[in-house]
């Protein structure tokens, strides 16, 4: 003796109520198992450090009071980029324009 699907759709329905879950006779996927676990992100924000305070914040801070820091990291690379230019063994300029399609016709890969 088989019992109907509507009797026991209306039964899964009532047990549905009854413990707070949700009713889904159709087994369609909703993302409730997902959604149910707990929150990742407090834990990964006390697992990294606190960032510390940099020079260029610090330039930031100052500058609107019109106080200098010298960041002499970022001096040293700088010196090192216009010596290299100046050699010209800097980066290459990058292209203003797009590459178009007759630039490329006779090229092979």
């Amino acid at each position: 003796m088989s019992v109907p699907r509507a009797r026991l759709l209306q039964l899964v329905k009532a047990r549905c109520e009854l413990f707070s879950t949700t009713f889904n006779p159709e087994g369609v996927r909703t993302g409730n198992k997902i959604l149910r676990q707990r929150l990742k992100g407090p834990a990964l924000v006390a697992y990294y450090p606190r960032k510390n305070v940099g020079i260029r914040e610090l330039q930031k801070e100052f500058g609107t009071l019109g106080l200098e820091v010298d960041d002499e990291v970022d001096d040293d690379r700088l010196e090192h980029l216009a010596a290299l230019r100046a050699r010209d063994k800097g980066a290459p300029k990058k292209k203003r324009t797009a590459p178009s399609a007759a630039d490329s016709k006779g090229k092979k890969k």
